[in-house]
């Protein structure tokens, strides 16, 4: 092969390679660039709601499944007021012993043994300092024995429990919120301060649930201003009216006076619902 010859093969060459690297080059360019990933969607996982068993065997009316909210009104009552009157009257008769033993001591009347008996039992249940007097003694204890007005316990009853469809209610008949203080007593509240150790308690009956309101009521330091008032309701013999004893809960919520004033409303846009019996 001549030089010429060689020379102008070198050229073909050359001028090939040029022709070839820059789209070799720009193919490595978009081989080295990373691939984009499909986004893979996660599915986000189902939360079972285990249905919480009722902690007693009484047949409660789904009240949350009643639309119509005059008949919402007729049940809850009527499912309520029972125990309230039964309960009240319980309390009307222990009433009625002290009543008795007031004026026995009154009259220098001795005591029987069975006196002796009632009156123990009764200051150890409602909270009366052993060491008054007899007669002081007494008199405490007819501070605290009384009724509660039907209107006031059952409109309690309905804003406490949302009308009956509140967990505390469905679960332990707690229509209340009342609280205890020992482990297991009740159901521990889904919004309780940490360090805190009250549940809201569960009852195994209607009666007991509103036995145990009332006994608070009638022996709770937090209660007092509520007990003088109905005393003096008793000694100006005026009724037991729930608008006027309401005034003596404030303590009862965190609201204080507004939660009076919304019980009070309850009672008057609620008239039609309950019987009153205030004496």
């Amino acid at each position: 092969m001549n030089q010429q010859n060689f020379l102008g093969l070198i050229c073909l060459t050359l001028l090939g390679l040029g022709l070839i690297a820059p789209f070799t080059f720009l193919k490595l360019e978009q081989a080295t660039q990373p691939v984009e990933q499909p986004v893979v969607k996660k599915t986000p996982k189902k939360v079972i709601k285990i249905a919480e068993k009722p902690l007693h065997d009484v047949n409660l009316p789904d009240f949350a499944k009643i639309r119509d909210v005059k008949e919402k009104k007729r049940r809850f009552f009527s499912f309520i007021k029972p125990a309230v009157y039964a309960e009240n009257k319980k309390i009307l008769a222990s009433r009625a012993q002290v009543e008795r033993l007031i004026e026995q001591l009154t009259l220098e009347q001795p005591f029987s043994a069975e006196d002796d008996a009632i009156v123990a039992s009764l200051i150890t249940k409602y909270k009366v300092s052993k060491k008054f007097s007899l007669l002081k003694q007494l008199y405490e204890l007819q501070l605290k024995i009384d009724v509660i007005p039907p209107a006031l316990v059952l409109v309690q009853a309905a804003n406490e429990s949302a009308w009956g469809t509140s967990r505390f209610a469905r679960i332990g008949l707690n229509f209340f919120g009342v609280w205890c203080y020992s482990e297991g007593c009740g159901m521990v509240p889904g919004s309780r301060n940490t360090g805190a150790k009250h549940e809201v308690a569960a009852y195994s009956s209607l009666r007991e649930g509103v036995g145990r309101y009332l006994h608070n009521i009638n022996t709770h330091s937090a209660y007092k201003v509520f007990r003088l008032i109905r005393s003096q309701l008793r000694e100006q013999d005026q009724p037991l009216a729930p608008e006027i004893l309401a005034t003596g809960l404030t303590a009862y919520s965190e609201r204080g006076a507004d939660y009076v004033l919304e019980l009070t409303e309850m009672i008057r846009h609620n008239r039609q619902y309950f019987a009153i019996n205030t004496k």
